[in-house]
């Protein structure tokens, strides 16, 4: 029988206790950590630094950034080889982040994580689910142009912006109607994206399909069952909420801690290139970009080691919930036990005859 988004807690809270405690291991917690933090599957928000460090000026005074055309050139060229990088690397890393999907899915069933036999085994799917996301994000950027463009189209036809004090009222009122618009577009986007990787993504798994017929297979299921998996949608925003807070506390604590050897490290940094008369140009801003991606990744693994239950809780929750609806994956969240082959003693021999 389908179980309910609250009864699908406590199956899963034992399950990722007994994945991580029972027994623990460190190089499982290491891997899931990676795992998760490549599969997108982290939900703490961002961290702003700040700093108090001056960039290192000419020994003369003046200008930090010289402004001539050959340094203008450079800085324009560093720039759009950073965006060009920067546009790879996202490609690279969504779709390294698909695959992981379906190795956290395999590891959360399995209760071991194993990445090397898990990137051979779902590379498929995770190419599949890659190609999905692109055209979801394509169609996002679509939406939100339309949503946006066309009523500034209409404001900007009829006059609206060009003189905003005689038609205040309407920019308020279309500003106001505009943003709930918006707001819409974007949870019923994170809707689409938190049930594709919950409930499409067990079945491209387990079927060998495509995320377009994954969805095909589940809008019958949300159809016949809204009220279950709205309540599935809202006690996940309230336990990631919770987790949020705990675990963001606890996420706080441990990069303060760390920010005393990396800021102690930066001073030093700063100094001696101050010493060294070192100013910003082409070859000192790219080794500080590096740095600065270098420590931001550091940085983010210890956030997804602190993250490792929620890594795993998470999606066991949906598996729980999701099994009870989907007889494939229940069968492999719970396999049949073993049949015990029944002994049978040998044959008695016949009674000898009485003499």
């Amino acid at each position: 029988m389908p179980i309910s988004a609250i009864d699908a807690i406590s199956p899963a809270f034992q399950h990722t206790k007994a994945q991580l405690l029972h027994p623990f291991r460190a190089t499982q917690w290491a891997k899931l950590a990676l795992v998760g933090f490549l599969a997108g599957e982290l939900s703490s928000g961002g961290c702003n630094g700040g700093s108090s460090f001056q960039p290192p000026t000419h020994p003369g005074g003046g200008q930090p950034f010289p402004l001539s055309h050959a340094h203008l050139l450079q800085y324009v060229s560093l720039i759009a080889l950073l965006v060009v990088l920067g546009i790879f690397f996202w490609v690279l890393f969504l779709y390294v982040s698909s695959v992981m999907r379906f190795i956290l899915f395999d590891s959360v069933i399995a209760k071991r994580c194993e990445i090397r036999r898990g990137w051979a085994r779902r590379h498929g799917a995770g190419l599949r689910y890659f190609v999905w996301q692109l055209l979801f994000l394509l169609a996002m950027g679509v939406g939100f142009t339309v949503l946006i463009g066309i009523p500034a189209a209409l404001a900007l036809a009829a006059g609206w912006l060009k003189d905003p004090r005689q038609h205040l009222l309407q920019l308020i009122l279309g500003g106001m109607l505009l943003f709930f618009m918006v707001m819409g577009f974007i949870v019923l986007s994170l809707v689409v994206h938190v049930l594709t990787k919950d409930f499409v993504v067990p079945e491209m798994a387990l079927e060998n399909i495509s995320a377009f017929e994954g969805w095909r297979r589940l809008l019958p299921a949300l159809n016949s069952e809204k009220g279950s998996y709205a309540g599935y949608i809202g006690m996940k925003i309230a336990m990631a909420l919770g987790a949020a807070v705990v675990l963001g506390i606890v996420t706080f604590i441990v990069i303060i801690i760390l920010l005393i050897p990396v800021g102690g490290f930066g001073f030093i940094a700063v100094v001696v290139g101050k010493t060294a008369g070192l100013t910003w140009n082409l070859y000192t801003i790219t080794l500080a970009v590096v740095v600065g991606c270098i420590a931001l990744a550091v940085l983010l693994y210890v956030v997804s080691l602190i993250s490792v239950p929620a890594i795993v809780f998470f999606p066991a929750y949906s598996i729980y919930f999701f099994a009870s609806r989907y007889p494939a994956l229940d069968a492999l969240l719970h396999p049949p036990p073993a049949l015990i082959p029944q002994f049978s003693p040998p044959p008695l021999p016949p009674p000898e005859p009485i003499a």
